[in-house]
């Protein structure tokens, strides 16, 4: 478990609702249409406090896991309210305690901006999906319009500090670690994408 990275989200965790509400009223609709896209055994990563619960198609049977315990203490009422099935657990996700191939769907939000070795998480999550399985990406990355990835660039170091880089190349580092890209789509400029991968049959 990387504890410097638990430590900072539990501190995180305190303020995590107020300052996600506007990019949930703004997003939700675009994260619902992915989601939509959910079947079979689902794994989310980095539940958070469970705001994008409410955005999965209902009766599903979702195992959501973060590597903070502060998140997922906040989280726990928002599961309990989702109609259907979500399971919570503390995980590292460079480190999951799943066997192979265990899920046919794995979702992710904003959440490889975090991960401090993303390559090594996004090589274990194809580990623990299934031939076919598919990932279904909400994230954000950095530019690749000259002057505004230089500036994400510049603010990743402080932003790294509170919460998330900027300027993470994850369309890339899905490629790196193992995935066909089905799908890629900018929901604000090129900075918000959707990201669809299949784990293809050996």
């Amino acid at each position: 478990m990387d504890t410097a990275t638990q430590e900072k989200w539990d501190k995180v965790s305190q303020n995590f609702d107020f300052f996600s509400f506007g990019d949930d009223h703004r997003l939700g609709p675009h994260k619902r249409r992915l989601f939509a896209k959910i079947h079979g055994a689902t794994l989310m990563v980095a539940a958070g406090t469970g705001n994008d619960f409410r955005f999965f198609p209902p009766s599903q049977s979702i195992t959501a896991i973060d590597i903070s315990p502060k998140m997922l203490e906040r989280a726990k009422q928002k599961a309990a309210a989702y109609p259907g099935k979500i399971e919570l657990r503390q995980m590292d996700v460079t480190q999951l305690d799943f066997p192979d191939n265990s899920f046919d769907t794995v979702v992710t939000v904003c959440t490889f901006c975090s991960v401090p070795k993303p390559v090594a998480g996004l090589r274990e999550l194809r580990r623990v999906l299934k031939p076919g399985g598919q990932l279904l990406m909400f994230e954000h990355v950095r530019s690749r319009i000259g002057p505004l990835g230089i500036l994400l660039d510049l603010m990743t170091p402080l932003s790294r500090r509170l919460g998330p880089d900027l300027n993470r190349d994850t369309v890339g580092n899905v490629q790196k670690a193992g995935f066909r890209l089905r799908r890629e789509e900018n929901v604000y400029l090129d900075i918000v994408k959707i990201i669809e991968a299949v784990k293809d049959p050996v």
